[in-house]
């Protein structure tokens, strides 16, 4: 396995560990520090999908305010919703659900008149759960249905008159942070009691059958209900204010209505008038009626079009919660670049476009689960990626420094970009200059290492600046001397001019080094150049912890011989008649200094003569 390879697979690790364990707190409803971003997300779809069409089963009757100002006051008398329920059971309807607390009594004779009339009809009337401490609790001991149902200290419960006349339901709904219903409990209990649901019972008494609670279901009228933990419904709202049918109560007394909007529907009874304090923020209205949210809860729940939020749905929330972050951080991985980033971004928008078509198709997948799960991963994984790219080309760069140092300048840059460089030797036309101090070692016995490696170092840094300066590269240092070449890494046409002009340069700078040294040393040395200009072979020499760059051929040493005959001939630079010939008569050999020859001379170890030129300065 690869240095690069372990880090990934321990970060995907990680961020599939994290991933599944929150997968694992969602899937059990452990999770409601996310419920804010949850709502924030589900709105939002909820606005996307658009307004919808609700099912014409019900009717909602509004204590709206034209009915409050034909009453005269408010909450309306009890002989009032008897003589509203008496005109809505005229009209044969499934059900009649009154969506009002009937807990204080009123005038004997009108609540009488009232329970009479509840009686003739099917009919359902509101109860409340009161809990602890104001906030909803649950209990979730144990298996099955009844797991997480919400725990209420006590119901406030109808009248005895009104409860024995017709079903009773609990209308208290869940709410996110922000006031709006998101789910309603189907069931409720209070020490070893259990009831129903409000929307629960005026479903079922509409359906003329009881429900059957199973795991993540129940069962009516034919249907099969999915329902979350705890059996609770969730919620959509199909647009907002008046977007189920709504008419006053006040033209139901007046007996000004069509029956066919009743007969054979679900009626629900509830108050809308202004200052009643019963509304709720929803995603399209700010202030939509509780008696609307109940009849969305009905409608669902008569319908079957609630959206499905149960353990199945929730299971897949928790495998992409392992998934997604696997797969960012693969990609972050994978590629560090456009492409990555290109990957990253479609992933994101494929499972935004199936959250999103899940959602449109009654399917609620979380959309903060994926993103609590994916975020911190990809995002501690990215800054540890940059930080460690970082500290990886901090490390190259030292390395890339210390290269330059000890490889010859213009090479570094070349080998990074062209690693294959000179791994089989090349031939080529090249410039080669030798120049070496004479009598240095002589000197070194007397002057001490330490003094010795001064002068050497200043030496170096003069040669290594004149020849970078003109173009060439310094292939070796050796001791007292160094081999610089003209026409690596690649050939040009003014090679030999360039070595030229080194060649005049180094002499000079040379004289002016020697001049700065002091007395004693300065009487003692002198240098010597040679320089040639023909075919070399360049190649890489060394095993493969350690390689160097380096020029072989009768050229090099050629060049070397001149240095000698430069010596032998008490003058500064001894240069071939073909290098010159190459670099012109414009050089700098010809324009500065005295130039003599040509001249026909032996090479040692060379048969033939060689013409040469020798050069001094003024």
């Amino acid at each position: 396995m690869s240095r690069r390879s372990l880090p990934t697979l321990i970060a995907l690790v990680l961020a599939g560990l994290w991933g599944a364990g929150l997968g694992l707190a969602h899937w059990r409803g452990n999770l409601s520090f996310l419920d804010r971003v949850e709502a924030t997300m589900t709105d939002l779809r909820t606005l996307a999908r658009g307004t919808q069409t609700p099912p014409d089963l019900i009717t909602i009757v509004a204590i709206d305010d034209e009915t409050v100002q034909d009453e005269g006051s408010y909450p309306l008398s009890r002989a009032t919703l008897a003589r509203l329920v008496d005109k809505i059971a005229s009209f044969r309807p499934k059900a009649v659900a009154l969506d009002v607390l009937l807990v204080d009594p009123m005038a004997k004779d009108s609540d009488a008149a009232l329970a009479r009339s509840l009686s003739r009809s099917a009919s359902v009337i509101a109860a409340a759960a009161v809990y602890r401490g104001g906030s909803q609790s649950v209990v979730a001991e144990g298996e099955g249905p009844l797991t997480r149902v919400p725990d209420a200290e006590r119901f406030l419960w109808p009248l005895k008159p009104f409860s024995d006349a017709a079903a009773v339901g609990v209308v208290n709904v869940i709410t996110d942070r922000t006031g709006t219903p998101r789910f309603v409990p189907l069931l409720f209990r209070s020490a070893d009691r259990l009831e129903a649901a409000f929307s629960l019972r005026v479903a079922a008494t509409a359906a003329r059958q009881d429900p059957e609670f199973a795991p993540d279901r129940l069962s009516l009228g034919g249907r099969s209900i999915r329902t979350d933990i705890g059996s609770i419904l969730p919620l959509t709202f199909y647009g907002p204010r008046g977007t189920i049918r709504t008419i006053s109560a006040a033209t139901v007394l007046r007996g000004q209505l069509d029956p066919g909007i009743i007969r054979d529907r679900i009626v629900v009874v509830g108050a809308t008038a202004t200052g009643t304090g019963d509304v709720f923020p929803t995603p399209f209205d700010p202030v939509l009626p509780g008696v609307e949210v109940m009849s969305t809860a009905i409608a669902h729940l008569t319908a079957g079009d609630a959206i499905v939020r149960d353990r199945h749905v929730r299971l897949a929330d928790a495998c992409l919660a392992v998934v997604l972050p696997m797969i960012l951080v693969g990609l972050l991985a994978w590629r560090r670049n456009a492409i990555g980033l290109a990957a990253i971004v479609g992933v994101v928008l494929v499972w935004s476009a199936v959250n999103m078509t899940a959602f449109s198709h009654h399917i609620w997948l979380s959309a903060a689960l994926p993103m609590a799960a994916a975020v911190p991963p990809a995002l501690l994984f990215g800054a540890a990626q940059l930080w460690l790219g970082r500290s990886r080309a901090q490390y190259f760069a030292t390395q890339s420094e210390l290269l330059q140092r000890v490889q010859a300048p213009g090479l570094e840059a070349w080998l990074a970009k062209h690693s294959d460089f000179l791994l089989e030797p090349v031939r080529a036309d090249a410039a080669v200059i030798f120049i070496d101090l004479s009598r240095f070692t002589g000197l070194s016995e007397t002057l001490g290492p330490d003094a010795t490696r001064d002068i050497l170092n200043s030496f170096h840094v003069l040669v290594d600046e004149e020849v970078t300066g003109c173009g060439g590269i310094v292939t070796s240092f050796m001791g007292d001397g160094a081999m610089i070449v003209f026409g690596l890494p690649e050939p040009a046409v003014d090679d030999a001019f360039n070595a030229a002009r080194c060649c005049v340069g180094l002499s000079s700078r040379t004289n002016g080094w020697l001049a700065s040294l002091p007395a004693a040393a300065a009487s003692r040395l002198g240098f010597k150049i040679g320089a040639h200009y023909g075919t070399i072979v360049a190649s890489r020499l060394g095993g493969e912890g350690r390689q160097h760059i380096t020029a072989i051929g009768d050229t090099v040493n050629v060049a070397s011989r001149l240095m000698a005959i430069a010596a032998d001939r008490n003058v500064e630079v001894a240069v071939s008649d073909k290098m010159l010939q190459v670099a012109g008569r414009d050089c700098a050999l010809f324009k500065s200094g005295a130039l003599k020859g040509p001249a026909e001379t032996h090479i040692r170890g060379r048969s033939g003569s060689l013409t040469i030129w020798l050069w001094r300065s003024e």
